[in-house]
């Protein structure tokens, strides 16, 4: 039986907004959060070969990232669907590391998404998620794509309508952002009963007319710019060139900027080319299109258009 092969995109997010009110009891942070995923994308090259026993996994990766979770997301899968074979992942990695843009999340995600539709197994999408939620706080939203309130520690999910597909710079400076170090920045005491009126009225006014992304917020903002002054200045930078949305994502340090049309963004592009910075020309990715994406980069491997994709290999062929 020749090997099964696909190469699936793995995009990026932005938090569109982001509020942080309090430390719950557990240790984590109450978060309300815009999620929305980017046409950034990594890429994962994906060789299975079915077998009657035994398991094998490998994975090629450039950056030798350390407790990859694309390697973690696969020998769980692997390991709880009763998977048997030989697989080798390449991870193409374009996305920047500890950036706030879900890079690992969304690899993690990928890789639960593609195995279903490469090993036969077709795994109901509440099982996929709570696997997803042991891998990470991010990893299940990369399980839907497009535009996403999260609550909780940002796991928990609700379908938002779509945001228009704008055009984006994401300026992903040499800096690390520690997320613990943030946090400690934020200094938030622990949550009290009501939660903060004041900060739920804002996010639920964002939430209310995101239709112009107008409003938006991210509560990191000020304690990473007072331990990096340098990403306050490109916030500037991006807003004087034209965006009329420009945040810092998740804890940092990637900046982005949303722009009313592309010629505004074609613009202001040519003006960061001097910084010390990577900079990537994109655009919002709506549900539709992200699972789009990704279906038809299994296309040969799935049966129609369903979501988590549907694999056409029965189970008994392995």
């Amino acid at each position: 039986m020749p090997p099964r092969r696909a190469a699936v995109p793995s995009f990026a997010k932005v938090n569109l907004s982001l509020k942080v009110l309090g430390r719950r009891a557990d240790g984590y942070h109450e978060l309300r959060t815009v999620f929305q995923t980017v046409g950034l994308h990594d890429r994962i090259e994906f060789d299975f070969a079915p077998a009657r026993r035994g398991l094998e996994i490998e994975l090629e990766d450039a950056l030798a990232i350390p407790d990859n979770l694309a390697l973690r997301a696969a020998r769980l899968y692997c390991e709880s669907e009763g998977v048997r074979g030989a697989l080798r992942m390449k991870l193409r990695k374009r996305i920047p590391m500890g950036a706030g843009l879900g890079g690992g999340s969304s690899n993690a995600a990928a890789v639960l998404l593609a195995l279903g539709a490469l090993t036969g197994r077709r795994t109901p999408l509440g099982r996929l998620r709570r696997m997803a939620e042991s891998l990470g706080s991010d990893v299940p939203f990369f399980l839907y794509g497009g535009t996403a309130l999260g609550l909780g520690r940002g796991e928990e999910l609700y379908p938002l309508p779509e945001a228009r597909p704008c055009s984006m710079l994401i300026l992903a400076p040499p800096v690390h952002v520690s997320t613990a170090e943030a946090y400690r920045a934020l200094g938030r005491p622990s949550l009290t009963s009501p939660f903060d009126s004041r900060k739920l009225n804002v996010f639920q006014s964002f939430v209310w007319r995101m239709e112009n992304l107008s409003g938006t917020e991210n509560d990191f903002e000020a304690a990473v710019f007072g331990l990096h002054p340098e990403l306050a200045r490109w916030k500037r930078k991006l807003e004087r060139l034209g965006a009329h949305a420009a945040r810092l994502s998740g804890s940092g340090a990637a900046l982005f900027g949303v722009f009313p049309d592309r010629a505004k963004l074609q613009g202001a592009l040519p003006k960061f080319s001097k910084e010390p910075l990577k900079v990537f020309s994109t655009t919002l990715l709506s549900r539709a299109r992200y699972r789009a994406r990704v279906l038809g980069s299994l296309r040969e491997h799935v049966i129609g258009n369903d979501w988590p994709p549907v694999s056409r290999y029965e189970r008994h062929e392995l």
